[in-house]
């Protein structure tokens, strides 16, 4: 391979080339396309808007602008000649003097009959019609002025356009064209004097804003509608004439001569007239706007009947789709056409037709809001549309069901009747979206100075009781009217909304529900009697004084917390397994004020649930509790060596790393529980966020878990998210506790089980992490003279021991060579429940006084040192002496039995002896112990949390806001009741709290 120098070679022509695209560089790369920003508007009178430039362009010699701005035309005296190539597109040229007038089309010149107009043109006298060509289309030399002859048999006027004779209209006498005096003109119709007053009140009420205005279209029409609808039937005209009273409101007022006034004037002059569909408020000729006037009315039209149409969810017949159909008129009364209601006709908001179809699914709450400008509604709705909105009942011949209407706006004799209970309400048939017509105050082609516009049109459907077969009574519209009075278009904004509803009567629901709660609440009351009574034993006081009353209002609190809870969450799931289950529509959901009343239960649940889980969390962190040592001092000589007369009186101390040890223990299982609450919440969280299950609380009849994206998303109901919710709650709990009762606590770990032969002797084989020889006693007192007792003495005598003993010890057991464990001989029951004397309290109480530690160091700080008074070593020593004693029946006036309690005892939790002469000491092999710790308060702790994560995403409608806070409400209170707890513990058993981990 050769390898050579590349050589280039430039000429001047290629430096200057290369010089000029670098100056250049940024003409092609970085140049900014800005142009000025113009409209019609802008340009003068002799400009024209140009738009393929978006400019204004100068009009050619001789010309001006055109009234649209667009083009331009020639002057007054110039005619067009011929067509350019040019932007101004038509030459022109002068005309003659002799003959000096333009053309109608602008392309010749002629001599007129008369004078010309302003506009350089022939004029002629009223009644006349110019004529500027011959039949065949040849231009006269001059102008003609044919009168039409106004007599009979022609008949006839000039048309609108003024090039042509047409036959007047048929309300003018047969003889003339003229409408000659008394007779009156209005609207182009001649009427007979004395067929209706013209004094007509054109004004409209605009409520809202408390002022009414002379409306353009009213001056113009009113009177002409109402006379041609009252003399001569005119269909149309009635139909212009009901769409003024809608546009006021269907109101009526003492006044005749207003819209709605001589609607209802017409309306009376026609009862002889047949009715249409035999229906008595559509009378022949008119519209059909109300149903009547009598008290009671609404409710026999929309609680009667049923409509013959049944809506299923599921299976082959399953129907949800409504079908609505709407005729539609312009404000002029001219019929339109027939219009599927569904899409934008009566939706504003931009939605998608998917979400859009959504809202005519029967069963499927469905509301759209959005915001619309002023200056669009202006635009789009430049006359408002008018629409008789019917069903369609579907068949082989189509039948019509007429959807009732409810105006809210709407007003009698000045009161608005439509807002409150329905006896009084006024039903009416034909409604508008937007009205930007009637608020036009000086001319039609002025801006209105207020419009209005529908901002809530709801569709409801009542579900008929006790139906099995998905019949429904007849839909209501309700809309409501809003007055915007016109001040910045380009800023002012409406809010609307579109929705459907569906609700069923409650009534019967409710009532069930209230007979619940209050038979439940009184069965609450007698439960919580029954406990105030076990109290009074377990502290043995007769009294009944202020303390019992709170007391039973405490344990009442707790009990119909449960009611509640109970209640509300059967609720919860009735609704959710029937709704959403049916196949055939026989319940429809609460509507969201129909949920008052149950959110109400919810938070009564959860507020009394609150105090019974405070009461038990004092009553935890309050309890009496007292560590019994049973060993005993032991000489200091080896073990294995027998002692001598010497070292018996040379005796070792007793080791205090015992009791510290169980008070640790003891410590730990403070806040123990049945399940794990981080694996709870995140269990939870993970069903209803990611696996969907919060979609079953959509007010929607399907039981789907998945929806795609660009569907609609209906509204939660809170009933179904708080049946959803606690549910699942409770299920994951619930098998927590079976997991961990039946598998874990057997098979891993028992922490309660593990503590009861702590406190003896625990096993080394199976639990090698824990110390084998304790010998600690745990005394419990939860009530003044009711507790709990944990027997930890050794069968061995002592725990202190070396190894080859404590082995020794071990072996003698296994191989039964020692007695059992249990407080009562050849039995292994080291747990019980005690009902003490009343003598043995006030001992315990005496001793206990002494044992007071509001601020003092431990036991195992030298007592000089840390000014611990000699009393309080005394002191626990007799405390620790004094319940051995009693527990080795060494005080006969304070002695006990041991039994075992009866079976209504345990089910109601109450003990029918009453422990006088002596103490009570009942088998416990269930460790009710635990009732003073967490571990046994599961139920009360689960329904907590429960109802805590329930009421804070009914609140928030957000899972997991609900479930950070939960976390953060169970670390408190986990961190309340350990401190406090460790504070309790520490006061009552002398430990020292650097010795607790």
């Amino acid at each position: 391979m050769a390898t050579g120098t590349l050589v280039f070679v430039f000429n001047g022509h290629t430096v200057l080339l290369a010089l000029f695209f670098l100056i250049n560089t940024h003409l092609f790369c970085c140049q900014q396309f800005i142009i000025p920003l113009e409209a019609p508007s802008d340009c003068g009178e002799e400009e024209f808007f140009d738009t393929s430039s978006l400019s204004c362009a100068k009009c050619g010699s001789n010309q001006r602008q055109s009234t649209t701005g667009l083009s331009c035309i020639c002057q007054s005296g110039f005619k067009t000649t011929n067509l350019t190539s040019d932007k101004a597109s038509i030459t022109c040229e002068q005309c003659p003097t002799s003959k000096p007038a333009v053309t109608t089309d602008g392309f010749g010149c002629i001599r007129c009959p008369g004078s010309l107009s302003d506009q350089g043109k022939c004029q002629c006298p009223t009644g006349n019609i110019l004529v500027e060509r011959d039949v065949n289309g040849n231009l006269l030399e001059v102008a003609r002025c044919e009168a039409c002859n106004n007599d009979s048999p022609a008949l006839s006027v000039p048309n609108i356009r003024g090039d042509g004779c047409e036959r007047c209209q048929t309300t003018f006498i047969n003889t003339s064209c003229v409408c000659t005096s008394p007779n009156v003109l209005a609207g182009g119709l001649c009427f007979p004097s004395g067929s209706i007053s013209s004094d007509v009140n054109p004004s409209v009420n605009f409520a809202q804003l408390k002022f009414s205005i002379q409306s353009a279209w009213f001056v113009e029409n009113l009177y002409s509608s109402s006379a041609a609808c009252l003399v001569f039937s005119n269909l149309t005209a009635c139909q212009a004439l009901g769409n003024m009273c809608v546009m006021s409101m269907h109101s009526v007022s003492g006044l005749s001569s207003d819209a709605c006034g001589l609607f209802y004037t017409i309306f009376r002059s026609k009862a002889a007239l047949s009715s249409v569909h035999n229906i008595a408020y559509w009378r022949a000729n008119l519209p059909w706007l109300y149903y009547g006037d009598e008290p009671g009315l609404a409710g026999r039209v929309l609680q009667t009947d049923p409509v013959p149409v049944v809506f299923s969810f599921r299976l082959n017949k399953k129907n949800t789709d409504i079908k609505l159909l709407a005729a539609v008129y312009n404000v002029r009364g001219e019929f339109l056409r027939w219009e599927q209601v569904g899409g934008r006709n009566l939706q504003f908001c931009p939605e998608s037709a998917t979400k859009q179809e959504t809202a005519f699914s029967f069963g499927t709450a469905y509301q759209q809001s959005c915001d619309l400008s002023v200056a669009d509604l202006l635009v789009t709705h430049p006359e408002p549309l008018f629409y008789d909105v019917f069903m369609d009942l579907g068949g082989d011949k189509r039948k019509l069901l007429p959807l009732p209407t409810l105006v809210r706006n709407q007003q009698y004799n000045g009161q608005f009747i439509n807002q409150e209970n329905m006896r009084n309400w006024y039903l009416s048939r034909r409604m508008f979206l937007v009205d930007t017509l009637s608020g036009r105050e000086k001319s039609l082609s002025s801006s209105p100075k207020v419009i209005r516009v529908a901002t809530s049109v709801k569709i409801k459907f009542q579900l008929v009781p006790r139906t099995q077969g998905g019949q429904i009574f007849p839909p209501l519209m309700m809309v409501t009217y809003t007055d915007v009075l016109v001040t910045d278009v380009n800023t002012q904004t409406v809010s609307v909304t579109f929705a459907m509803e569906y609700e069923m009567d409650q009534t019967e629901a409710r009532t069930k529900t209230d007979t619940a709660l209050g038979v439940l609440g009184g069965l609450a009351v007698l439960y919580s009697l029954l406990k105030t009574v076990s109290y009074k034993r377990r502290i043995a006081s007769p009294l009944i004084d202020a303390p019992t009353i709170l007391k039973f209002l405490l344990f009442y609190a707790g009990d119909l917390a449960n009611v509640f809870f109970a209640v509300t969450v059967g609720t919860g799931l009735y609704w959710l397994i029937f709704y959403k289950a049916q196949q055939f529509v026989s319940v429809l959901l609460p509507l969201p004020s129909q949920e008052e009343p149950f959110v109400t239960y919810v938070g009564c649940a959860f507020a009394l649930k609150a105090v019974q889980f405070l009461h038990k969390l004092f009553l935890q962190v309050s309890v009496d509790i007292f560590l019994i040592d049973w060993e005993r001092p032991r000489t200091k000589s080896s073990r294995s060596v027998p002692a001598t007369e010497e070292t018996r009186h040379n005796s070792a101390p007793v080791s205090i790393w015992r009791t510290y040890f169980v008070a640790n223990e003891w410590n730990e299982l403070q806040t123990v529980r049945k399940i794990s609450p981080t694996f709870q919440i995140v269990a939870v969280l993970f069903f209803l966020e990611v696996l969907g299950f919060s979609n079953l609380a959509l007010r929607d009849p399907w039981a789907t878990l998945e929806r795609p994206p660009q569907a609609y998303t209906p509204p939660y109901s809170l009933t179904l998210r708080y049946g959803v919710a606690a549910t699942l709650w409770l299920c994951i709990g619930l098998l927590q506790v079976i997991f961990f009762t039946v598998f874990y606590e057997h098979f891993v770990e028992d922490k309660i089980r593990q503590f009861v032969d702590l406190c003896s002797v625990s096993n080394c084989f199976t639990h090698i992490r824990r110390v084998c020889l304790v010998e600690v006693s745990v005394l419990l007192l939860s009530c003044r003279c009711f507790g709990y007792y944990i027997h930890g003495r050794s069968v061995h005598g002592h725990a202190d021991t070396n190894m080859e003993e404590m082995n020794n010890n071990l072996k003698r057991e296994r191989e039964s060579l020692c007695g059992q464990r249990g407080l009562v001989p050849n039995s292994d029951i080291q747990t019980f429940q005690v009902s003490i004397t009343n003598r043995l309290r006030m001992q315990y109480d005496r001793i206990q006084d002494s044992l007071s530690r509001r601020s003092r160091p431990s036991r195992l700080i030298d007592a000089s040192t840390a000014n611990l008074s000699e009393l309080q070593f005394r002191a626990y020593n007799t405390m620790n002496h004094f319940l051995g004693s009693i527990i080795d029946h060494g005080h006969p006036d304070m002695d006990y039995a041991v039994r075992d309690k009866l079976m209504m005892e345990r089910v109601i939790g109450m003990e029918f002896m009453e422990a006088t002469d002596k103490s009570l000491f009942y088998n416990d092999e269930a460790h009710s112990f635990s009732d003073v710790l967490f571990y046994g308060n599961e139920a009360t702790l689960l329904i907590f949390d429960t109802l805590f994560f329930c009421v804070v995403d009914l609140g928030s409608q957000s899972f997991v806001l609900a479930a950070v806070l939960t976390y953060v409400q169970q670390t408190i209170f986990r961190f309340i009741r350990n401190s406090l707890g460790r504070r309790n513990l520490i006061n009552k058993t002398l430990v020292d709290q650097r010795f607790l981990i």
